[in-house]
């Protein structure tokens, strides 16, 4: 009988194998009105046709309060500038379809992607809060993190 088993070396349970690509990846961070930013950024392979100018990449977000206030992320804004300089403006709901609030020391994490036609590039953003109690909206830096391909020759990120 055979047992449907990963490959030698590959980790069976997919997030200790996201766990294990984000180990070494690139980290960025920031703080603004005592929320944490911090991002990874990882090369996704089997997402990319570079010699059809498609390269691939995910990010993963945590976002911490370290204040002393519930506060409540609303929407979001990204500035995506590929390697040749083309920025591109998104703006959205929440992330990745929620408006998580977090209560002091809460922690919210996820993960997304993003696509461009060149080997290399850089995302930087925002997100737009509001504190629970006193209803006042503040935005919230998320640092500028690259975007590079491993394969690119002349990375400068």
């Amino acid at each position: 009988m055979a047992i449907d088993r990963p490959p030698p070396g590959m980790p069976s349970d997919p997030d200790a194998a996201l766990a294990e690509a984000m180990e070494g990846a690139p980290c960025y961070e920031a703080t603004t009105n005592a929320i944490r930013v911090v991002v990874q950024t990882f090369w996704l392979d089997d997402q990319s046709t570079p010699e059809e100018h498609r390269f691939a990449w995910a990010y993963r977000i945590r976002i911490e309060n370290l204040g002393s206030e519930t506060v409540q992320l609303l929407r979001r804004t990204w500035e995506i500038m590929d390697g040749t300089g083309r920025m591109e403006h998104v703006h959205g709901d929440g992330v990745v379809g929620e408006q998580p609030v977090l209560e002091p020391g809460q922690v919210f994490e996820y993960t997304s992607g993003t696509g461009l036609q060149t080997p290399t590039g850089f995302m930087r953003g925002r997100y737009h809060m509001i504190d629970a109690r006193s209803h006042q909206p503040f935005d919230v830096q998320v640092p500028p993190f690259s975007l590079d391909c491993p394969y690119h020759p002349t990375i400068i990120h």
